[in-house]
C-alpha cells in the first residue's frame, strides 16, 4: 500500500491526527522499500523509530494497532512503567521481544493452519466416524436422560442407503418400545454426524497429552514466565507425550482431535524459523507510557530506577540479540513506536542516548467537540453504530439525530475540560449513561424504536454535568 492508501485506511477508524498517520505510513512503506534492496544495503537501512506525544485518548495506541493489522506484522503493546532495572524485582525489558516472538509464532501458525484446514477437517471427520463405529449405542436410560447424553433420532433404516436426518424427530420416551433407532450402516452414521445431532453423544478417545500439561495454569512470579515455559519444554523432551483415554462429548472430541492432528501435521521447527525471521524484519513494538520512565535529572529516589530502565532499553532499541524459546531474535530492524502524554516530564527528560534512538517525533493534538462529533459519526466502528447493532439483537431500533450526537459530543468535551481530560474515552462513559435505561429494559422493549435527540440526552446527562462534584465521580 502507498502512504496515501495507508492514511486513507487509518482514516476509517481514527479521526484527525493527520501528521501522526503520515509518519507511521511512511515508516511502513519504508519497510516494504527496504525489502526490495540488495542484501548488503538492506542490512544497512535501519527503521526510524517514532515517539508520539499527546494526551490520553487521542488515538496513539489505535494508530499503532491498526498499522500492525494492516501490515499483518507481529505486534506487541507494552507499558514502560511495568519494567524495572536489571537486578530488581519485576519484568525485564527483554520480555517485550519474547512476547513479540510468541506473537510471530502464533501469526505464522494460524496462516499455516488456514492452508491445511480442509485436510484437517476431513481427517477429523474420518477419525470420529471410526470411533463412533466402535462405540456401543446408548441404552434406553441414556436416550431418555437430559443432555449432554441425549441422542437424536433419524428417519429410516435402509441398508446401504444414506439416511436423511429429521431435525424434528422425537427421542424415545420412557415406556415406549425398546427397539431404539440406531445406525446400521456407515452412510447412516455419516449423515447423523454431519447433521450435528451427535454433538452431545459421549465417546471414548485416545489423546496424546504432553508430560508437562500439569504445569499449565501454575502461577509464576513476575519476570519468571519464560523460565516456566522453558521448564515445560524440557519436561516434554525427556518425557514424550503419552496417549491417554478420555470420555467426552463429540463436540469436545472434535476439537481435541483437531489440535492433535494440527500438531502432527505442522513442522514446528520451520514455523519457529519463519516466525523469528518475521519478527526481526517486520515486528512492531509499541511502548506506551514512555514518559513514566523519563526522569527529571534527580540522582536519587525513583528517578534512578527510571534511568536504569531507559539504559536497559538502549541496546534493545539500538539492536541486540535476545534469546527466546523460539530462537535468537535480532532487534536491529524491529520498529519501535513509543508514546506518552508527557504532562509532567518532556521528551528531553529522556537520557540523550535514548532520545537519539527515536529520531522521529510527532505531536497529537487534543480533541475538540467537533472531533467528538466526527468520532461518533465517521469511523467504521463508530460508537453509535456499535450501540445500534447491540440493541438490534434485542429487537430494539435506535436512531441518533444530529442534534443528539452534537449534545453528547459537547457534554463529553465540557466534562473533559472541567475534570480530567481523557480524550475520546469520555465518549464511552457518556454513551453508557445515555443508553443505560434502554440497555437495561431492552429485553422488554422488543419491536420498539427509540430516538436519541438533544432533549433525550439532556434529560439523561443534564443534572450530572451541572453538578461538578457529581460529574467527577459518575462521568
Amino acid at each position: 500500500m502507498t502512504p496515501r492508501e495507508i492514511v486513507a485506511h487509518l482514516d476509517q477508524y481514527i479521526v484527525g491526527q493527520t501528521d501522526a498517520k503520515k509518519i507511521v505510513a511512511i515508516a511502513l512503506r519504508n519497510r516494504a522499500r527496504r525489502m526490495q534492496l540488495g542484501d548488503e544495503m538492506r542490512e544497512e537501512v535501519m527503521p526510524k523509530n517514532i515517539i508520539m506525544i499527546g494526551p490520553t485518548g487521542v488515538g496513539k495506541t489505535e494508530i499503532a494497532r491498526r498499522l500492525s493489522k494492516m501490515a499483518g506484522a507481529p505486534f506487541v503493546k507494552v507499558e514502560a512503567s511495568k519494567y524495572t532495572e536489571v537486578g530488581y524485582v519485576g519484568r525485564d525489558v527483554e520480555s517485550m521481544i519474547r512476547e513479540l516472538a510468541d506473537q510471530a509464532v502464533a501469526l505464522v501458525r494460524d496462516e499455516w493452519i488456514a492452508e491445511i484446514d480442509d485436510v484437517v477437517d476431513r481427517r477429523v471427520r474420518e477419525r470420529l466416524i471410526e470411533i463412533l463405529e466402535r462405540t456401543p449405542l446408548p441404552s434406553k436410560a441414556d436416550v431418555d436422560a437430559p443432555p449432554p447424553r441425549r441422542r437424536a433420532a433419524f428417519v429410516g433404516s435402509a441398508a446401504g442407503e444414506v439416511v436423511a436426518v429429521d431435525p424434528n424427530a422425537p427421542v424415545s420416551a420412557a415406556g415406549e418400545d425398546d427397539d431404539l433407532p440406531a445406525w446400521t450402516t456407515r452412510p447412516e452414521l455419516e449423515a447423523l454426524l454431519d447433521s450435528g445431532r451427535l454433538e452431545d453423544f459421549e465417546i471414548e478417545i485416545e489423546i496424546k497429552r504432553p508430560a508437562a500439561a500439569m504445569m499449565l495454569g501454575m502461577p509464576m512470579q513476575p519476570g519468571l514466565e519464560e523460565m516456566g515455559v522453558n521448564l515445560q519444554e524440557f519436561i516434554n523432551q525427556i518425557a514424550p507425550p503419552r496417549a491417554r483415554k478420555s470420555r467426552m462429548a463429540v463436540a469436545e472430541a472434535r476439537e481435541a482431535i483437531r489440535e492433535e492432528l494440527i500438531d502432527t501435521m505442522l513442522d514446528q521447527d520451520q514455523i519457529k524459523r519463519e516466525a523469528v525471521a518475521r519478527a526481526e524484519e517486520r515486528g512492531i513494538v509499541f511502548i506506551d507510557e514512555i514518559d513514566k520512565v523519563a526522569g527529571r535529572g534527580s540522582t536519587h529516589g525513583p528517578d534512578v530506577s527510571r534511568e536504569g530502565v531507559q539504559r536497559d532499553l538502549l541496546p534493545i532499541v539500538e539492536g541486540t540479540t535476545v534469546f527466546t524459546r523460539h530462537g535468537h531474535v535480532r532487534t536491529d530492524h524491529i520498529l519501535f513506536i513509543a508514546a506518552g502524554a508527557f504532562h509532567v516530564s518532556k521528551p528531553s527528560d529522556l537520557i540523550p542516548e535514548l532520545q537519539g534512538r527515536f529520531p522521529l517525533r510527532v505531536e497529537l493534538g487534543a480533541l475538540t467537540a467537533q472531533d467528538f462529533i466526527r468520532i461518533l459519526n465517521e469511523p467504521t466502528n463508530a460508537l453509535t453504530r456499535q450501540y445500534q447493532e447491540l440493541m438490534a439483537t434485542e429487537g430494539v431500533t435506535i436512531a441518533f439525530t444530529p442534534d443528539g450526537i452534537e449534545e453528547i459530543a459537547d457534554s463529553a468535551f465540557r466534562v473533559n475540560a472541567g475534570t480530567e481530560n481523557i480524550g475520546a474515552r469520555r465518549l464511552y462513559t457518556m454513551m453508557e449513561k445515555v443508553l443505560e435505561e434502554i440497555s437495561f429494559n431492552a429485553p422488554a422493549m422488543r419491536g420498539q424504536s427509540v430516538t436519541i435527540d438533544r432533549a433525550f440526552v439532556k434529560q439523561r446527562l443534564g443534572g450530572i454535568i451541572q453538578n461538578e462534584d457529581l460529574s467527577k465521580f459518575i462521568l
